[in-house]
């Protein structure tokens, strides 16, 4: 009565057992994918800035150079330029203003600073490949004394390059007086 089990009570404890097995793997999430892989070029796309800080502090790093972070301040100037080129559906610095001016405007008071603009990348790692691929962009990626950073990329669907992206690298003036009150 209990001696060795059948070929079809085997196949079918199987039959049934599998599934189950596999259904449990179905519940689990797929990996998810880097965010400096992820499309910018979709409405509600969010760009990662930490991993563009961590990208660009690991590029600084590889040459001699400090980590940057975010600063709240060179994020709104970054926001603002890009917003304001895809706006126009155009790539240019002087779109919102020359950087110096769109600098003070912004409040943060600087040492040293840089920007680079980019348009049509769809992801970080495109935008980033791009910049260190060109010699201008790599040396404002490598500014010395840079230590703060904003990056912003908007999405506009019906224009040109679709993803307009701003980066500004900047170190504060140590010298910086804070404004009377």
């Amino acid at each position: 009565m209990f001696g060795r089990p059948n070929f079809a009570t085997v196949t079918g404890g199987l039959c049934l057992a599998l599934p189950l097995m596999l259904g449990g793997c179905a519940t689990e999430p797929p990996p998810s994918q880097p965010t400096f892989y992820q499309s910018m070029a979709k409405e509600g796309a969010q760009l990662d800035p930490q991993a563009a800080a961590s990208m660009i502090s690991g590029f600084r790093r590889n040459n001699m150079l400090s980590d940057v972070v975010i600063d709240p301040q060179l994020m709104q100037m970054a926001e603002e330029q890009a917003r304001a080129m895809a706006t126009r559906d155009k790539l240019d610095h002087n779109v919102a203003g020359n950087f110096k001016d769109r600098l003070r405007r912004s409040g943060y008071r600087a040492s040293t600073g840089a920007e680079n603009i980019g348009a049509g990348y769809h992801t970080l790692a495109e935008a980033f490949s791009g910049w260190r691929d060109s010699p201008g962009h790599k040396a404002n990626m490598l500014l010395r004394g840079a230590n703060h950073m904003g990056i912003a990329a908007v999405y506009v669907p019906n224009t040109k390059y679709k993803v307009f992206w701003a980066l500004v690298l900047a170190a504060p003036d140590d010298r910086r007086a804070e404004a009377p009150q």
